[in-house]
């Protein structure tokens, strides 16, 4: 048999001690889920505050339509990307404790 068709004998490491990569994206979701859920949730504060309130209808003001279409798509993605950061992150803390 050729010597690059041998199989290697040496035992790999035990599946309990799987190391994540040096970056593996966990702190990118979780900093632009963060950012990305403050700037929506600053857009809905200045719509009710700064750009004239809201009422049955809407919005009052045309920067308070828009602050209010940041809003809306700002809180649900920027929570979305902010949850799976943190449960990549609680699955990371979990492969990583040494086993007891």
């Amino acid at each position: 048999m050729p010597a690059t068709m041998k199989t290697s004998k040496t035992n790999p490491a035990p599946a309990t001690t799987v190391t994540p990569r040096a970056d593996d994206g966990t702190r990118t979701l979780l900093l632009s889920g963060f950012w990305i859920l403050i700037s929506g949730i600053l857009a809905g504060l200045a719509m009710l505050t700064v750009f004239g309130g809201i009422s049955n209808q809407g919005p009052h003001t045309n920067a308070g339509w828009l602050a209010m279409i940041v809003f809306m798509m700002n809180c649900p993605f920027g929570l979305m990307l902010f949850v799976l950061g943190a449960a990549k992150w609680l699955k990371n803390r979990r492969m990583n404790k040494p086993a007891a």
